[in-house]
């Protein structure tokens, strides 16, 4: 589920950790109202309280009787059923808690509909777009050159949980324009209002191709960051390798063996320099990506 990043982060959490009650939620289930305990386990309780307290006032009447030993053993007896009372687990307790959870994320649904978006609200059209989206962003976001800040990690969570959130607020409003639309023309259409739904029919695939547009300026993006990538990873096993020159060098000098692979290992460095330049060229890119992206 996607969540607009300004609902606050406890609500976020709630309902990200709740996706089954909310998907219910959309199904139009509602949660029962507040129960009253079970009358037997509170009947039980209140005897076995009743109980324990007659049974201190008798052990009282014992100790002013200077009945000692019968005192010690009908307080004993006082003190455990009193102790067993409280630390005897409600049967209902854990019904109690999870209705609670059901109606907190009811009314916290109820407050921030429009706030989030359930796979259960996008169409078979929009699905894919909505995954295509995701996998762009989380290619960018688990990239090395944004852990490594060579893009800008800072705008990236913040632009892009907000791109994402976007785009699946737009494909689930698409999706459900576009329910109703099909609903209403598959009872049969006059010539007269078909005048009126094949624009409407256009509208929602123009609507389609923007959202669709956004996505591939997402891809675009997660491109550039791609190449990047590539050329950051390459740029690192070159500088390992460079740094063991030496010992290879070495090697060649103590067995004897042919020196014509030096000079291509001295290459090591001007490839070094040349991914170094890709990187940057890649980096440029993404940059301009992005800037696109925010546009």
């Amino acid at each position: 589920m996607i969540v607009d990043p300004a609902v606050p982060d406890d609500v976020a959490a709630l309902l990200r950790d709740n996706r089954k009650l909310l998907v219910r939620v959309h199904g139009g289930w509602v949660p029962a109202h507040r129960g009253h305990r079970p009358m037997a386990g509170t009947v039980a309780r209140l005897a076995a309280s009743v109980t324990a307290v007659a049974a201190a006032v008798y052990g009282l009447t014992l100790f002013v009787a200077e009945q000692y030993t019968a005192f010690v053993v009908i307080m004993t007896g006082a003190a455990l059923l009193i102790v067993s009372v409280l630390l005897r687990p409600r049967p209902d307790a854990e019904v109690e808690r999870r209705h609670a959870l059901e109606r907190d994320v009811y009314d916290h649904a109820s407050g921030y509909e429009g706030r989030f978006v359930l796979r259960e609200h996008l169409d078979d059209a929009a699905r894919p777009l909505l995954s295509r989206a995701q996998a762009a962003i989380d290619q960018v976001m688990n990239s090395s050159v944004n852990a490594e800040g060579l893009l800008d990690d800072v705008r990236n969570a913040v632009m892009l949980p907000a791109q994402e959130w976007e785009i699946a607020r737009l494909l689930a409003k698409l999706s459900a324009l576009r329910a109703e639309h099909q609903e209403v023309v598959a009872e049969g259409v006059t010539p007269e209002v078909a005048a009126v739904a094949g624009p409407l029919a256009e509208a929602l695939d123009s609507s389609q191709r923007a959202v669709l547009a956004r996505v591939e300026a997402l891809e675009r993006y997660a491109g550039h960051v791609a190449d990047a990538e590539r050329a950051y990873r390459a740029r690192h096993q070159i500088e390992r390798l460079s740094a063991r020159l030496p010992r290879y060098e070495e090697l060649l000098a103590e067995s004897g063996a042919d020196g014509s692979a030096v000079p291509e290992l001295s290459r090591l460095s001007d490839d070094a320099d040349r991914l170094e330049q890709a990187l940057r060229n890649s980096v440029s890119s993404a940059y301009e990506a992005f800037r696109h992206l925010k546009g």
